[in-house]
């Protein structure tokens, strides 16, 4: 009964919000079609700012990669990860989430496609994936749309908070499926 009443609830959720927002703001007298598109151009000028810092860090990542850096800090780091319950095939995606949410994402479904979605790896990679944050992505897209230039503590914030997703990962991941 509770399971059913979930199932209506979630299957339901988006239709009703799809229509009760707009019909809410047209009985509140506002001029919905008219706010939606000044809303879109506005997304739209954000997204025509934000290409640079795309750009920039995606140029990054991939001078990053290809270079040979990450197989390197792969190499020196993995037999020290490895016994704490971290495998060096998951360090690609701990050191990239920060930077890129796409490209970690495609580092995990390669993880996952490779080592199974029920292995230590897999299940690792999924709920780091989960865990941590696009924290440099934020702070040059989101701020650089805004014209913040010192970010002052935003950047430290975020790291730590990255880092204890990604140790919190490893913990509970070893300590369920380990």
């Amino acid at each position: 009964m509770f399971w059913d009443l979930l199932q209506i609830i979630s299957t339901w959720s988006i239709p009703v919000m799809l229509v009760g927002i707009p019909a809410y703001g047209y009985l509140r007298g506002v001029r919905v079609y008219e706010a939606f598109i000044e809303g879109a151009k506005d997304g739209f000028w954000i997204g025509v700012q934000i290409i640079p810092y795309l750009v920039a860090i995606l140029a990054a990542i991939t001078a990053f990669r290809e270079s040979g850096a990450m197989d390197l800090v792969v190499g020196l780091a993995g037999p020290v990860l490895r016994p704490l319950g971290m495998p060096g095939e998951v360090l690609p995606l701990a050191l990239i989430r920060p930077l890129s949410g796409g490209g970690a994402f495609g580092l995990m479904a390669d993880l996952v496609r490779q080592h199974g979605p029920d292995s230590y790896v897999g299940r690792l990679a999924t709920v780091m994936q989960g865990s941590t944050d696009t924290t440099f992505y934020i702070l040059t897209v989101y701020f650089g749309s805004v014209g913040i230039r010192a970010s002052r503590h935003a950047l430290p914030v975020g790291l730590i908070a990255d880092t204890a997703g990604i140790l919190t990962s490893v913990v509970l991941v070893r300590a369920l499926f380990g």
